[in-house]
């Protein structure tokens, strides 16, 4: 479901597909060929929009909720993610059931491990690798997990035009 609120609409590229069963309300914008998955809420209701940039997936049962927050391009949040932050940086990603709380800036092709907590108000450098509860860097990531992140945000946009081309 798409909505209107407070006088703001999303705005969704011709090319992006959102399920039907996803909720997006208020000041968001969802770039080229990006997708967002059945049982996705998505609010832009604050005092600044939500950003999505092109080739981003918002997997199930995700929530995205902030004011002034931008998701840059190629990034894939998993499934079950609370994303609160200020940025999250160029082809990082986000494993299922993390949390990014408000604040947070992540730089480009940051891995956030599965369960992991990023605190509010902290800010990792590019090629982080974070796990745990609280969040902090294990390491770098390495050649390969860039390669698997880069992966997945494009087979994922290839699974979203085929729903898209079929009607769903």
């Amino acid at each position: 479901m798409i909505r209107s609120f407070g006088g703001k609409s999303p705005r969704i590229a011709g090319t992006a597909w959102v399920s039907e069963f996803a909720y997006v309300i208020g000041d968001v914008e969802i770039g080229e060929h990006s997708s967002v998955w059945p049982g996705v809420t998505i609010r832009g209701d604050g005092n600044g929009p939500v950003v999505l940039g092109n080739y981003v997936n918002v997997q199930e049962g995700s929530v995205i909720h902030g004011s002034h927050m931008v998701i840059e391009d190629y990034v894939t949040v998993g499934h079950c993610v609370v994303v609160h932050c200020r940025r999250i940086g160029e082809g990082s990603l986000m494993g299922n059931n993390s949390t990014i709380l408000n604040g947070v800036i992540l730089g480009k092709r940051c891995l956030v491990a599965a369960n992991s907590v990023a605190l509010a108000n902290r800010e990792f450098p590019g090629g982080s690798f974070v796990t745990g509860v609280p969040g902090t860097v294990k390491r770098q990531v390495t050649q390969a997990q860039i390669e698997r992140m880069t992966r997945t945000a494009h087979a994922l946009a290839e699974r979203a035009k085929l729903f898209k081309e079929s009607g769903v």
